[in-house]
């Protein structure tokens, strides 16, 4: 039994396993010793505990309480990680959720899966001897990031190998949508808890030659010649509740002599009135309000921005506003403008308040992600799932570079390309009304579609480390 029961959670079980390995003709029985850590937030001395009572080959680690498991299950996971000698397996699982028995799949790990919250699902098997050279060689003593720098490490030893067979049953204690977890990440009493998890990701890509010095290029702010020095890009589709109120936002800023600003509307298709509705606002007779009607072929959000960016009457600064949000006064163009030529920078982002549709707040209020900082804020992206909003962009780069033309994360990858190179000025006041209800493309996706996104931003993630290790090895 463990020593510290109270604290590391119970000793569940010992079972045996014969396992016959091909060639060798013999038989081999294996222990699994198991441990429930119930939640992921365990401490450096919580693991090197336990795996210090780990007399056998491979050990589980049980992240929640009540798992149960299909039958010979895990024998299945102990003959995938020996066959293949990997160094922590994991698998999809059923789980039960208002009393429904679903599918939950978790998708593949890849060398960009650098998300401190990567679903793993609820059961990890893990190579006892690779794990004790990880914890014996470890210098820092965390309190919450252990299990998550454990895993990073683990990856460089061997592979971290997803087993698509549903090989056991969890409970799903959390039924808030996927809306509603969004940001738990930058909620402030995590605050201490992102700190050592970021701290864990920097030492883990000066490891694999990721780490970039906080050095940046600068920008030339006035090297090409601007109608208008900012230009706000709001991307729609089948917006027809919110388009008419995010438009009249931006039209209603207010910027300081001798600066002029326009408004740019690319629809993609709209089918629902809100053509219209843009339609209506452009009778009214605003000079600096552009639309762009897309074409039928594909765009999705990425393509709707490249749309923008590359209209001849795009501003030096393309500034972000999303069809159903709202800038929170009349002077958040101007912030921008002050922000760029202050800070010399490629890109900013700004701060956002989280309301309801009628713009009440919503918890947890302010989102400003003061996580960030000049000197890690650029490797610390490669673990968070989003950098900021609202965004703001110095058009001439993006016009080299481009979004991606996807509906998704899009924001995110170019924001990785920015501060590869570049720095990305913050502002830490509210710009942005963030307005939550039930048409918010990310307020209730379902499983496979989270792990679509997800997927995706691990992709992200992995080209933009594999590029970074490239531009490591090119220095001189």
């Amino acid at each position: 039994m463990l020593k510290n029961a109270a604290k590391l959670g119970t000793f569940l079980q010992v079972c045996k396993y014969y396992h016959t390995f091909a060639g060798l003709n013999q038989t081999l029985t294996m222990n699994i010793q198991s441990f429930n850590i119930a939640g992921r937030l365990c401490s450096t001395n919580d693991l090197k505990n336990i795996v210090s009572q780990v007399n056998t080959p491979y050990f589980i680690l049980y992240l929640k309480e009540g798992i149960s498991w299909v039958h010979y299950a895990q024998e299945r996971m102990l003959q995938i990680i020996a066959d293949t000698d990997a160094a922590m397996v994991y698998s999809d699982r059923f789980q039960e959720k208002n009393g429904n028995i679903i599918n939950a799949p978790v998708i593949d790990y890849q060398q960009g899966s650098l998300r401190d919250d990567f679903d793993f699902g609820s059961v990890l098997m893990i190579n006892t001897n690779l794990a004790k050279q990880v914890l014996l060689q470890t210098q820092h003593q965390y309190q919450y990031a252990a299990l998550y720098d454990l895993r990073l490490k683990l990856s460089k030893k061997g592979q971290i190998t997803h087993i698509s067979e549903y090989l056991y049953y969890e409970k799903e204690l959390d039924l808030r949508t996927s809306g509603e977890k969004l940001f738990d990440y930058v909620d402030p009493k995590n605050r201490t808890v992102q700190v050592e998890m970021e701290q864990a990701v920097t030492e883990h890509l000066k490891e694999v030659n990721a780490y970039l010095p906080p050095k940046h290029k600068t920008v030339d702010l006035t090297a090409d010649d601007f109608q208008y020095e900012a230009s706000v890009v709001i991307p729609c589709k089948n917006r027809v509740r919110t388009i008419a109120s995010a438009i009249r936002s931006a039209l209603l800023q207010q910027v300081n002599e001798p600066y002029k600003y326009n408004v740019i509307v690319v629809d993609d298709n709209s089918t629902d009135g809100t053509v219209e509705a843009i339609k209506e606002i452009l009778n009214e007779g605003h000079p600096n309000l552009i639309y762009i009607p897309q074409d039928t072929t594909y765009h999705a959000i990425g393509g709707n921005w490249n749309a923008a960016l590359h209209h001849p009457l795009c501003g030096r600064f393309a500034l972000q506003l999303d069809s159903d949000d709202t800038y929170s006064d009349t002077y958040t163009v101007q912030r921008f403008i002050d922000a760029f030529h202050r800070e010399q920078c490629a890109m900013v982002i700004g701060s956002y308040q989280l309301t309801d549709f009628n713009g009440n707040t919503l918890p947890p209020g302010i989102i400003d992600h003061r996580e960030w900082t000049d000197n890690n804020g650029h490797n610390n992206a490669l673990r968070i799932n989003g950098l900021g909003a609202p965004r703001g962009f110095f058009t001439p780069l993006l016009r080299q570079w481009n979004f991606p033309t996807t509906k998704y994360g899009e924001d995110y990858a170019v924001g990785l390309r920015v501060c590869r190179e570049y720095r990305i000025g913050r502002i830490y006041d509210v710009m942005y009304n963030c307005r939550r209800w039930e048409d918010n493309s990310d307020a209730n996706v379902d499983i496979e579609g989270m792990n679509r996104n997800n997927l995706y931003k691990d992709s992200i993630r992995t080209w933009e480390l594999k590029a970074r290790q490239s531009l490591n090895n090119t220095k001189p």
